[in-house]
């Protein structure tokens, strides 16, 4: 898609990177708001806080609602490297996200093209905007090193 931001994404990538060379899976999150401005740049830090639910996604999300003082942030769009799975999905619904942008699909694990399709779901309230594949290559190859070198 070549009209779409690129900048985010590879602000997300470079955050995965660092992630990667933590020991952390490599997925990195980036929100922005209306103007573009980036309100936060988040990595997977599940290991480093021992916690299931630091995801790149939520922390993104918590860091914006912070700097907002509110939950809702339906002038936000959030680019993410990894098709997010139904937790994150279910998160990215309640702050209203307006635009969700991922990177490489995640067949096993995701949410939004693959397994619940959470955004499809009736008892979804809020739909944001979803464009996948944004430097999917790249996304897709940082991860399968990361787990190759693991093996």
């Amino acid at each position: 898609m070549s009209d779409q931001p690129v900048k985010p994404m590879a602000l997300a990538l470079a955050v995965a990177e660092r992630a990667a060379q933590a020991g952390e899976v490599p997925v990195g999150a980036v929100l922005v708001d209306a103007s573009g401005v980036v309100l936060a740049q988040t990595a997977n830090r599940v290991e480093e806080l021992a916690d299931p639910t630091a995801h790149a996604e939520l922390l993104a999300l918590r860091e914006g609602a912070r700097q907002r003082g509110r939950p809702i942030l339906d002038d936000c769009d959030l680019y993410v490297t990894l098709e997010p799975c139904a937790m994150c999905a279910g998160a990215i619904a309640l702050a209203r996200i307006r635009r969700l942008y991922f990177g490489a699909s995640d067949p096993k694990g995701g949410a939004v093209e693959h397994g619940s399709r959470f955004f499809q779901q009736p008892t979804c309230h809020h739909r944001p905007e979803i464009y996948g594949g944004i430097d999917a290559t790249r996304a897709g190859a940082l991860l399968r090193r990361f787990f190759a070198d693991r093996r």
